[in-house]
């Protein structure tokens, strides 16, 4: 029959398809692993990411928590985890993460030069990935956050579709041009069936350390309005605050170093 006809195309048009695309296979010794994205630069995702780490291992003192760096251009987390030097080799030429607070950490940072540009094209960038994925020694860990880079690009897609991820977290600032690309960064991991948890509402409003007077820098509840159309939930509502900014520029973030504080 013509409906059974259709099925066997359709069966082999999936089967054609799932060649072209890596096999997921897990980071050994890695429970659960969520990904930190957002469209754009700039937003405050490596700080949300950084804080996110440590508030999981703060919240669960049980729970083994590592942070993967995976913006092979800009690497943040070293400075904001306080963390210098080279990575040790295991015996089976692994290497092993540096550890701050508790957490362990990867990251480009930490095999170049700090001040040092890499000027590498793409296939460059995603061998890096794959060593920065694979070439760990994570131990044992609970949960895996990894800070990607901006974009919707090839570190994204590499990412997405070699490891089984269980979740990511969509950051953005409330202007509007920061929103288009949370959409797009939203819409790329419903493309390839990664769970979007929600969006983190990052430098909502910055309030007067003197008058109190509370501006909407970037705009007011630009995410919530994109949440509510893409049905996503809203999982933080960041203030712009000096502290943050601060302890994440000195290595001690503020989760770790102030955790009573509104911040």
């Amino acid at each position: 029959s013509s409906s059974s006809r259709d099925e066997a195309l359709r069966e082999k048009r999936a089967r054609i398809l799932s060649r072209g695309l890596p096999k997921q296979k897990p980071i050994e010794g890695v429970k659960q692993v969520v990904v930190m994205a957002s469209g754009k630069g700039g937003v405050g995702k490596s700080t949300t990411s950084v804080n996110v780490a440590l508030a999981l291992a703060a919240n669960d003192s049980t729970k083994e928590v590592g942070l993967l760096d995976a913006d092979i251009y800009g690497p943040s987390i070293p400075k904001m985890m306080n963390l210098k030097g080279n990575p040790e080799l295991t015996p089976k030429n692994l290497m092993r993460p540096l550890k701050n607070y508790g957490i362990a950490c990867m990251s480009m940072g930490f095999l170049i030069e700090e001040s040092a540009p890499v000027v590498w094209r793409g296939l460059m960038v995603m061998s890096a990935v794959e060593k920065l994925l694979r070439q760990v020694d994570w131990g044992q860990l609970d949960y895996l956050v990894i800070d990607m880079p901006p974009g919707t690009g090839d570190v994204q897609l590499s990412v997405s579709q070699n490891i089984p991820i269980a979740g990511a977290v969509i950051i953005s600032t409330p202007q509007d041009v920061a929103l288009l690309d949370a959409r797009k960064g939203a819409e790329m991991f419903r493309k390839v069936h990664v769970p979007v948890l929600g969006l983190v509402q990052n430098m909502s409003v910055f309030q007067c350390p003197k008058c109190k007077h509370e501006t909407h820098i970037f705009g007011a509840g630009g995410v919530r309005d994109l949440a509510k159309t893409l049905g996503l939930d809203i999982l933080g509502d960041v203030p712009l605050h000096v502290n943050i900014r601060e302890t994440c520029d000195a290595g001690q973030p503020v989760v770790i170093s102030q955790p009573q504080s509104d911040a």
